[in-house]
């Protein structure tokens, strides 16, 4: 029988609510929620790891590095087939694709976690992870990359985001939809990815900050940026790639400061591209020296961007890996 490693990371799936304050907090250990993964045992031979009991905002991009090394080193195991991860699902999507970056390894790692927590009616612990685990012995999954999986959904960790603050399927990828689905036990996926990439480096830096615009926003968020020390800065700009006329003094600062300016979307769906030729539209913006992030949201760039400068300072290779 195939073994799979389930790493505890925490987040809802290892809370219930504590009667003193009414909340829920951290309580379950590895062991009693896979007691809760009923039959499983007819499908994989299970072993578990303790990492963490993080609740997700908890989740700092130091950590990530850790949990990267340390699934890498049980991927090296001959008797494991593929890891499952749980994670808190504020910031699964920003871990799963720091998990992606990094990882090199065609084993499935498969990130999970819940909407419910175990104290309330309808927790989807148990069956997520109990969907993971059949992605993570399935032959198919092999060479995916890192895969999400909730609401027994498959979506790439380069694609996902959270787009509800409750809802079961509240992880979907906008742009290409699902990469595949549990049925019956059984995963069935729709369509390969897109594209992959990997980013060789053990180091990150933590100095990269992100700016979302607004009407109106001027320069001061930029030159606190500056002034703070910043080797990079992700800008959340305006529709297609554009912002505020007061904002470009502060980007070409930072440029000239040598600091690695990357421009993504607020929007929801679609890339940055430099259309317009106004002051402050993306054209003048890419000539000045700024990055385009594609498609990323704000707050997978940032992630990228860590480990770009992790690896080098050169901003042509940073452009690069972009």
């Amino acid at each position: 029988m195939k073994k799979v490693a389930v790493i505890f990371n925490g987040g809802t799936i290892s809370m219930k609510v504590d009667s003193r304050i009414q909340a829920a907090v951290p309580t379950l250990s590895g062991e009693e929620i896979m007691a809760m993964v009923t039959g499983i045992e007819r499908y994989a031979e299970i072993e578990c790891f303790n990492f963490s009991n993080l609740p997700g905002p908890h989740m700092a991009p130091r950590k990530m590095m850790e949990l990267s090394e340390y699934i890498q080193k049980i991927l090296l195991r001959d008797d494991i087939v593929g890891i499952v991860v749980t994670h808190g699902t504020d910031t699964l999507e920003e871990t799963a694709y720091f998990l992606d970056l990094t990882i090199n390894n065609k084993k499935p790692v498969i990130i999970t976690g819940s909407m419910r927590n175990s104290s309330e009616l309808g927790y989807d612990g148990p069956a997520n992870l109990a969907a993971s685990i059949c992605t993570a012995i399935s032959e198919k999954a092999r060479g995916k990359g890192v895969l999400v999986c909730l609401n027994n959904e498959l979506n790439s960790a380069s694609e996902v985001t959270k787009v509800n603050s409750m809802k079961l399927n509240t992880f979907q990828s906008p742009e290409l939809g699902p990469i595949g689905i549990i049925d019956n036990n059984q995963v069935i996926f729709y369509r390969n990815l897109v594209a992959k990439t990997h980013i060789y480096t053990d180091k990150l830096e933590e100095n990269v900050y992100l700016i979302k615009c607004v009407a109106g926003m001027n320069s001061d968020m930029i030159d606190f940026c500056i002034g703070k020390g910043a080797k990079g800065i992700i800008i959340e700009a305006l529709g297609r790639g554009n912002v505020p006329p007061e904002m470009v003094s502060g980007i070409e600062r930072a440029i000239n400061n040598g600091i690695a300016v990357v421009m993504v979307s607020r929007c929801f769906e679609g890339r940055v591209l430099d259309t317009y030729g106004y002051y402050g539209g993306g054209k003048l913006l890419r000539n000045m020296g700024v990055i385009l992030g594609g498609t990323l949201p704000g707050q997978k760039a940032r992630i990228k961007l860590m480990l770009a400068l992790g690896k080098t300072y050169n901003l042509k290779e940073v452009r690069n890996v972009f």
